[in-house]
């Protein structure tokens, strides 16, 4: 079996040849579309949700404006800008963000509350998440460990994002239930590790693979696995703001929908370093991985590319003609991207499972990459036919916004030059943007 195995991972491979190892028929023979991945009876889906953190106080409660008025780099910019080697609009625009927030909704903050409210399994949960390496119990702390621990007062605070405290809060609950029903007991332990996080905005995945039939709803199934899993972390969260004492210290946590990001953050983001910015927003991923630190390293590299590649944009589009002349807005060079909200809902095959399953099927992981790269290719066909044209969530742009190598965003990198100048063009008919008629 293991060297028949061997010999299908060696071989070229080719829809053909999957379509053999499925025991799919050929396209014109009876049966053909019922028995392919992904059809009715066979298709499964799963979502994960990345949702709006905030946490509402004053600037002396918050953890954000603590942070940055507390921080080496506010200290820098204004003996910069009083010794006259940076400009005073610096110092002005951080000051208006703090000072100018009279609602006090101060989005992505982190939370800090006494380490004396964690029950006893929620520290245990606390305590093996701040290892560098979580498979050595007995290893050394993270680096950075110092970030999430402080000492105010003689008492030990806690220090962390959003997204880690909706786990802390389960974790919480499980442990001060002293009565509670084993069954229950194993399920909320088991639904620890699907609140996770490595972009700035908390992130859950699906509790349980829905299947997609006509008995469970297709995507209603989905939709109603999605709601609860909502509903259950509004109410984590809404238990944390209680239990930890979040309310009565002035630092209110919410959570919610929202398709874009927020406006105040893409204005801070405009006025602050882009490692300022990392050091901010940039999830500690404590939840999720064994490695947490190494992990938060990959996406602070992640993030200064991404911000970087805006650049290199700016070169593609004037190969593209689009850029016509040596003027350009230059892009900031970081970015709110990480800072992402939204549902991505994720396609499963009980055929490819099953066939991935079982060694002596033939089917193996190079043959689900082949068929994973098929996918994605379709899908870059057609994405120009979608870009800019279906949106569950329309954006509309500023007058002064509105120049190519801001707009198009990363499409530089991802769409052919046709398709480029072909939506650039479409855009600019649409905006029927004039100066003095």
């Amino acid at each position: 079996m293991r060297s028949k195995t061997h010999e299908l991972r060696n071989e070229i491979i080719s829809i053909e040849r999957i379509r053999e190892v499925l025991g799919i028929p050929r396209s014109r023979e009876s049966g053909f579309i019922e028995s392919i991945p992904f059809s009715e009876n066979d298709a499964t889906a799963g979502s994960e949700t990345e949702l709006q953190a905030a946490v509402v106080g004053s600037r002396e409660c918050v953890d954000l404006p603590k942070v940055i008025e507390g921080s080496n780099y506010f200290a820098n910019v204004v003996k910069r800008a009083a010794a006259g080697d940076t400009s005073n609009r610096v110092v002005t625009d951080l000051e208006r963000y703090i000072e100018g927030n009279t609602e006090g909704i101060w989005e992505n903050s982190w939370v800090r509350f006494p380490k004396s409210r964690l029950s006893a399994y929620a520290r245990q949960i606390f305590d093996s998440d701040m290892l560098l390496d979580k498979k050595n119990p007995g290893g050394h702390l993270r680096a950075d460990a110092s970030k999430f621990m402080l000492t105010q007062r003689g008492e030990d605070i806690l220090r962390v994002p959003i997204s880690y405290l909706i786990k802390l809060s389960l974790a919480n609950l499980i442990g001060s239930q002293t009565d509670l029903p084993e069954l229950i007991r194993c399920t909320g332990t088991r639904l620890l590790g699907h609140f996770l996080n490595d972009n700035t905005s908390p992130e859950t995945f699906s509790f349980h693979v829905v299947p997609l039939k006509h008995e469970t709803g297709f995507g209603r199934g989905i939709a109603k696995e999605t709601s609860k899993r909502y509903l259950l972390t509004q109410l984590l969260i809404m238990y944390a703001n209680e239990s930890f004492s979040l309310t009565e210290s002035g630092q209110k946590a919410f959570l919610y929908f929202s398709p874009h990001p927020p406006i105040r953050q893409k204005r801070l983001n405009e006025c602050i370093s882009d490692s300022f910015y990392r050091e901010l927003f940039m999830s500690p991923c404590l939840s999720g991985w064994d490695n947490g630190q190494d992990k938060h390293a990959y996406m602070c590299l992640c993030h200064q590319v991404l911000s970087r590649s805006q650049l290199n944009a700016v070169a593609k589009l004037k190969d593209a003609g689009i850029i016509v002349r040596n003027l350009a807005v230059l892009p900031n060079t970081s970015n709110i991207s990480l800072a992402n909200n939204g549902t991505h809902i994720s396609l499963g095959s009980s055929k490819l499972t099953h066939h991935l399953a079982d060694e002596g099927s033939g089917l193996t992981s190079a043959h689900e990459k082949f068929m994973g790269d098929l996918v994605i290719k379709i899908v870059e066909h057609f994405l120009p036919l979608f870009v800019g044209t279906y949106s569950a969530a329309p954006y509309r742009l500023g007058f002064s916004d509105f120049h190519p190598e801001k707009v198009l965003g990363f499409l530089p990198h991802e769409l052919d030059y046709t398709h480029l100048r072909m939506i650039w063009r479409r855009w600019k008919k649409k905006a029927n943007l004039k100066v003095f008629g």
